[in-house]
């Protein structure tokens, strides 16, 4: 791993970025009576398009939204620069990291058939007014009335499985924004995210948009290296990052399986596993160590499995860092849909190893707990100073930073966030009594004996079986 690329400059990027934060300021403010600074954000956007096949309609879009002057089309082609833009720095960034593992590079994007969403082209339509009025209205104007618009639309779309993913999108959008009104108000505008979320659900209301990826049927043995955890207040998902390699011999891919659940705010840490452990054979395996080997399970075009327990059964046992010393470094990427091109997204599983570590009491220059100014542990390899993204570090599990000061290997995702890469780990490997022990995000997904880990897995048990009992009594009335 050549840790070095990822600290030299990449051209092009940082100006880019800053297109885009001149338009998504534009957005603060709205469209509907443009300040003449916001012209500027919108001239900006034009000039980083110039020279490809967007330029003349953004930039008539640009000079029309300038004036107050633009229509639905207009914001779509402002939209669709924005994404392209930081579709190039996705794949600027996705190209360094691939310089840096050395590892092949993914096939050509593949699109699945048609998800047939013209059928409901008024919905599409409606969704297209609604963000539009937003865009008019800007973060700084926004209103119950206009964010309740939603509410219609959603209704409507979510009994349709080809408009679900843009329905869902569109419902916590709009929970975020109502949540925030009225925006005339706000101490703090979430910019970047805002932006982000309504651009890509503007572009999906175009025909077409919304289709998913090709998916094709794959046979062979599936070598688990972590599991991600992210959680929200009534939901959690468990994402497990693979290696899998083909029956038939063909070259190695990097995958994932992700299964979630819906859960009580009250359910927490490792009581996390109680929602999810029923629902995939593939965490039992993670928590067991083993292989799993797989027959016909559906995989699409961007990676991701769709996780069938009947074509799954248990391998034999898998140690996650003898995979990521042999199988990882010679497993490609799956592509990446072309409105998923966003920095946000990148996530490569990478094996650091041989490097000194700052932080949590580790002593540097004399003095004692010398953690980086963000509070991060920080690797020193060959050198060069990489951040670990502790906040990432799931409660539902024994890696705790301080396991991570103490390690001499590391498995984990590098990912790309406020002009810098991070590694979120999801394994670390430490020497106690002069042999190595791995300690894994996901090592009580099969159950703990740790105290605190205990305690809160039977939390859990009581909250599920209470909340069971009366789902039970309301749909026996």
């Amino acid at each position: 791993m050549r840790a070095d690329l990822l600290f030299d400059d990449i051209a092009g990027l940082d100006e880019a970025l800053a297109a885009v934060d001149g338009f998504d300021a534009v957005l603060v403010g709205g469209l509907l009576r443009p300040r003449p600074a916001q012209a500027g954000g919108l001239s900006g956007l034009a000039d980083a398009v110039a020279g490809t096949p967007l330029a003349s309609r953004v930039a008539e879009a640009a000079e029309k939204a300038s004036a107050g002057g633009g229509d639905e089309g207009h914001f779509v082609a402002l939209a669709a620069a924005r994404t392209a833009l930081l579709g190039s720095v996705h794949d600027a960034l996705v190209a360094r990291v691939d310089e840096v593992t050395g590892r092949p590079v993914a096939d050509p994007w593949a699109a699945g058939p048609d998800s047939g969403e013209e059928r409901a082209g008024n919905l599409l339509v409606a969704a297209r007014g609604w963000l539009c009025d937003l865009a008019r209205a800007g973060w700084q104007g926004i209103d119950h009335e206009l964010v309740g618009g939603a509410t219609p639309v959603v209704s409507a779309m979510l009994p349709d499985p080809a408009l679900r993913r843009l329905a869902t999108l569109l419902d916590g959008f709009a929970a975020e924004l109502a949540a925030c009104c009225p925006g005339a108000s706000l101490e703090r505008v979430p910019v970047r995210r805002w932006a982000d979320l309504w651009a890509r659900a503007l572009l999906l209301t175009l025909p077409g948009a919304a289709s998913g990826p090709a998916v094709g049927e794959v046979s062979g043995r599936l070598l688990p290296l972590g599991v991600d955890v992210q959680e929200h207040a009534t939901a959690v998902q468990a994402q497990v990052h693979a290696v899998f390699e083909p029956a038939d011999g063909g070259v190695s891919r990097l995958v994932r399986a992700s299964v979630s659940a819906p859960k009580p705010d009250t359910v927490v840490g490792a009581g996390l596993w109680q929602v999810l452990r029923p629902h995939m054979s593939l965490l039992a395996a993670v928590g067991e160590g083993r292989a799993v080997d797989l027959d016909a399970m559906p995989l699409t075009a961007e990676g991701d499995l769709l996780w069938d327990d009947a074509r799954a059964r248990a391998g034999e046992p898998a140690d996650v860092f003898a995979t990521a010393r042999v199988a990882l470094p010679v497993a490609a990427a799956c592509a990446v849909s072309p409105l998923d091109r966003h920095p946000v997204r990148i996530a490569v599983p990478v094996l650091v190893e041989g490097y000194g570590v700052e932080g949590y009491g580790v002593e540097r220059d004399g003095m004692e707990d010398a953690r980086d100014v963000a509070g991060r542990v920080v690797l020193d390899v060959a050198g060069c100073r990489l951040r670990v993204d502790t906040g990432r570090v799931p409660a539902a599990g024994p890696l705790t930073p301080q396991a991570v000061a103490s390690s001499g290997a590391c498995l984990g995702l590098l990912r790309w966030d406020a002009g810098e890469f991070l590694l979120q780990p999801l394994a670390v490997e430490r020497t106690v009594r002069k042999k190595p022990v791995a300690v894994h995000a996901g090592a009580w997904v099969g159950g703990t004996s740790d105290k605190a880990g205990a305690r809160a897995e039977k939390a859990a048990t009581d909250a599920v079986a209470v909340l069971r009992e009366r789902a039970g009594k309301l749909l026996r009335k």
